[in-house]
């Protein structure tokens, strides 16, 4: 009756020994570290930059702990924060010196103590939130109205720009608040415009207005095309901002959206906010320029370029030589879209571009066909050849960019191209700065009130049930080891609202055992065996214990739903933890009690508190 079969105590066993494994690395602890990785997307780490890196270390004779070659780039420990900033300057000044192009970047990292196998398998510790680590948050709001300005703009140009080509007599083009206006003097010529902007100008409706010789017809954004370009500047800032941020080194950067105009910065373990604020609102461009094909191609960075030309880097780490004056900027780009070559079946990035790029870039096409052309990004004092190719025919309005390796080469590529600059200006709205030292005392708070509460709720159950309050106790300890194990596992960062979860959790997944224990006692006091009241408690609590945790589920999932941020974080470990509550509180309890229990022929006594069953002895 009180006996599990073997698979399912093989379930629990497993089940302990993963949340044991999982929940390790967090004890380790972490030790500074200094991050180098190559500034090209194309460039990985390899030996050669480890060993340079080391030696750049013992010639200054800075002592390391450790030197590890990852994914992101080379790793080097450190014993303490002051050997770490002095290894950062260090490195930097090495590999990136003055007056040439920076190639790396020199970030500093923190990086788990945990053994190798363990991040082999996935084991890695939590991270931690801003709160608990320290670093700074902004408050950022995007311009809409400058976003919405810049397409009506560039929409206005495009508009003379085709019914010129179209050979569509008009009489002008202007702007009226958010539409565009163009004046006819004639019905035929206003109606062979209709059809040709109704055609390529899908997110604006047409309506035509006037009479004789004074027609006009307005263009006027869609509502669902108000909705689009805003999402659109909103999603190109954060991205922007997240290739911004990789240079300072924050660990786990969050950059996420708030409200319909508003953006979230949290970059824990920064505590530069003035470096911080630069490098977040930097303006980065975009350039085309031809490749210089009148003198020999570089063989090295270093080479010195030819009068009027400059060495650049392409993203696979060659350089090439290109003119200084550029044909196009970025602020003719109107979009990028990564898609397949129709003719070659190969990965491919669309450009399109606004009518005074489309008109520049047609006349220089056709006057260097068989020459390269170079789409560089510059920002600050680095600049990258993000595509050299061929000129093979006359462009256009929108052209292709062909030749890449991969589909997400392709996709990379077009983020890039839209991502280069910031698609609307941004304001500070929020700043502050969160210590080191306020993080650390943070972290022992939130651990300290979570093992009181943890301690006082043991005395409580061990005293008033007894075996059974000890095997709760037990069971509890079991869903801390769960829960900080699922949140380990899922890589979740760790806040303080996210210890108040842990620590509201210890207090709520007791609920279940008591539950159980008092149903057990209920059947003991109605004259039930011993044996069969631990079956029926189990059994008859589980509806309600379910029916409990669904509700608090259903709020957590609202939390998570209809909040944001700090919320989140609260709900996210609060669902997680009801789970685990419920899988110590039925599953691993039990499984106690019937290792106790279950194998006995014959109950004589429940250690369960004030009620103690005893079989009465037979009179002879």
């Amino acid at each position: 009756m009180n006996r599990f079969p073997l698979w399912k105590n093989a379930v629990i066993v497993i089940a302990l020994l993963l949340g044991m494994l999982y929940t390790l690395p967090n004890f380790f602890g972490q030790s500074p570290a200094v991050q180098v990785s190559p500034l090209s997307s194309q460039a990985k780490p390899d030996a050669a930059l480890r060993a340079q890196v080391a030696a750049a270390l013992l010639a200054a004779k800075v002592p390391a702990v450790g030197t590890s070659l990852e994914a992101e780039g080379v790793r080097v420990r450190f014993a303490d924060t002051d050997t770490q900033l002095k290894a950062r300057d260090l490195l930097d000044k090495a590999l990136n010196p003055e007056g040439a192009q920076p190639a790396f970047v020199v970030a500093l990292n923190l990086v788990s103590n945990a053994p190798a196998w363990m991040e082999s398998i996935g084991a890695l510790p939590m991270y931690l939130g801003l709160d608990l680590s320290g670093g700074v948050h902004f408050l950022l709001q995007v311009d809409m109205k400058a976003a919405l300005n810049k397409r009506i703009e560039g929409t206005l140009t495009e508009v003379r720009s085709q019914l010129r080509d179209a050979r569509v007599f008009y009489a002008g083009v202007s702007r009226d608040g958010n539409r565009v206006v163009v004046r006819f003097s004639e019905a035929a010529q206003r109606e062979a415009a209709s059809k040709l902007l109704e055609r390529n100008f899908p997110d604006f409706a047409l309506r035509a207005d006037g009479s004789g010789t004074d027609l006009t017809l307005a263009l006027s954004l869609r509502p669902e095309a108000y909705k689009t370009i805003q999402d659109a500047a909103l999603k190109q800032n954060i991205l922007t901002l997240r290739n911004r941020v990789n240079e300072l080194g924050a660990k786990e950067p969050i950059i996420q959206q708030q409200g319909d105009d508003r953006i979230i910065v949290q970059l824990p373990g920064v505590q530069d906010t003035a470096k911080a604020k630069d490098i977040i609102g930097r303006t980065a461009s975009l350039e085309i320029r031809l490749v210089d094909e009148d003198h020999p191609g570089p063989t090295s960075p270093t080479d010195t370029p030819p009068l009027g030309a400059d060495l650049v880097m392409e993203r696979n780490g060659y350089p090439v030589f290109v003119h200084k004056q550029a044909v196009l900027t970025g602020e003719v780009i109107t979009d990028a879209s990564a898609g397949f070559d129709s003719q070659s079946g190969r990965p491919s990035v669309n450009i399109s571009m606004d009518a005074k790029g489309a008109r520049v870039i047609k006349q220089v096409s056709r006057e260097n066909l068989k020459k390269r052309m170079a789409i560089l990004l510059i920002e600050k004092t680095r600049t990258e050849a993000i595509s050299v190719a061929t000129i093979q025919d006359e462009l256009g309005a929108r052209f292709q960019i062909t030749g890449l390796a991969s589909p997400k080469e392709a996709s990379d590529l077009a983020l890039l191209l839209r991502a280069g600059a910031l698609a609307a200006p941004m304001e500070f709205l929020e700043e502050r700065t969160v210590g080191p030292s306020l993080g650390a005392e943070n972290i022992a708070r939130g651990f300290h009130s979570t093992w009181i509460g943890f301690a006082a709720i043991s005395v409580f159950m061990a005293v008033y049930y007894m075996l059974f309050g000890t095997i709760s106790v037990v069971a509890l300890a079991t869903n801390v080891l769960f829960l900080v194990g699922l949140l380990s596992l899922l890589q979740a960062t760790l806040t303080l609202p996210g210890m108040a979860g842990i620590a509201l959790t210890v207090g709520m997944a007791i609920d279940a055992n008591v539950l159980i224990n008092e149903r057990i006692r209920e059947e003991l006091r109605g004259g039930n065996s011993p044996a069969a009241s631990i079956h029926a408690g189990y059994d008859r609590a589980f509806a309600t214990i379910l029916d409990s945790n669904v509700t608090t589920g259903i709020a957590g999932i609202a939390l998570f739903t209809f909040g944001s941020g700090p919320v989140k974080g609260f709900a996210v470990v609060l669902v997680l933890g009801i789970l685990t509550s419920m899988f110590s509180a039925v599953l691993v309890s039990r499984a106690l009690v019937n290792l106790i229990y279950g194998r006995r022929r014959k109950i004589e006594a429940l250690s369960i508190g004030n009620v103690n069953w005893r079989e009465e002895p037979h009179s002879h």
